[in-house]
């Protein structure tokens, strides 16, 4: 694994670039850490180049200057990474708030993308009207202003099915408490005012696929991906697991992405004959 810092507008990302081969760019969600992907991105390493980082603001990037945090920033700043790490395109995996952010990539930046999957984005806005999970952004917003992140943040895992079964590296648990009042306080309410742009979604020259965890049917997390595949035509797939299965069973969920990157890298006609991500055994 090599590490650097990419100097953006207003910010410098921490990366992390893992293997050799196709491009894998992993926008993470609630704490953008790039921590959340070390178990999946190892296991993947041998088939891709991975691409995971610090988003904004967040753990060991800078730029979190108070300011609200627009969703166009955090996909410009993906679009940067693309460009400097990638050649200029990669497929992108985003979980959660990061599916929310890699759905605005492909809409705005549709050039830097080969293909786009959307795992479990928490568009809550496409639910019908008088949906109880519509309530969910403002309900945890109300809880931020009244008792601060960790009000927010203990309501925020009663709400995340599997939350509590497994146990999260110690280093990333403790960047993700210290980013906290970020995520309530700055981003919040561009994920909570999202809308996919379901014209540009549908007429993007590349795949997008949306997905959701087997075991998270029917929450307010998993029900907008089917919606927002039916809204603009796009399949929807299965994963394993919880809303954060690549923490619980890193391997499992990497052999599942395994599977669909190399089919979505294949529809691009981009896969060579043979690569290998680590040297061969001697």
């Amino acid at each position: 694994m090599r590490s650097g810092r990419l100097a953006v507008d207003g910010a410098e990302l921490y990366y992390e670039v893992r293997g050799a081969g196709p491009a894998l760019l992993m926008i993470s969600g609630a704490g953008g850490d790039a921590g959340y992907y070390s178990g999946i991105a190892e296991g993947l390493a041998d088939a891709f180049t991975v691409i995971t980082y610090d988003r904004r603001g967040n753990s060991r990037s800078t730029g979190g200057n108070g300011a609200l945090m627009a969703l166009s920033r955090q996909a410009a700043d993906a679009r940067a990474l693309v460009a400097e790490l990638a050649g200029g395109r990669a497929l992108v995996f985003g979980n959660s708030g990061g599916a929310i952010i890699g759905l605005t990539l492909a809409a705005r930046h549709p050039e830097c993308l080969v293909a786009l999957i959307a795992h479990e984005p928490p568009a809550v806005n496409v639910l019908p009207d008088g949906d109880p999970a519509r309530g969910f952004f403002t309900e945890l917003a109300a809880r931020y202003e009244a008792g601060g992140a960790p009000a927010a943040g203990r309501r925020f895992a009663e709400t995340t099915r599997g939350e509590g079964s497994y146990r999260w590296p110690a280093d990333l648990w403790e960047r993700f408490l210290g980013n906290a009042d970020h995520l309530f306080g700055h981003e919040w309410p561009g994920f909570a005012a999202f809308h996919p742009d379901e014209a540009a979604l549908r007429s993007a020259p590349f795949p997008i696929v949306l997905a959701a965890g087997a075991d998270d049917r029917g929450t307010y997390y998993a029900r907008p991906s089917v919606e927002i595949a039916r809204r603009i035509g796009a399949p929807w797939v299965e994963f394993p697991g919880i809303h954060m299965e690549f923490l619980r069973h890193p391997s499992l969920f990497a052999a599942a992405l395994r599977v669909l990157a190399t089919q979505m890298y294949a529809t691009d006609g981009r896969v060579p004959q043979l690569w290998r991500g680590v040297p061969a055994a001697p």
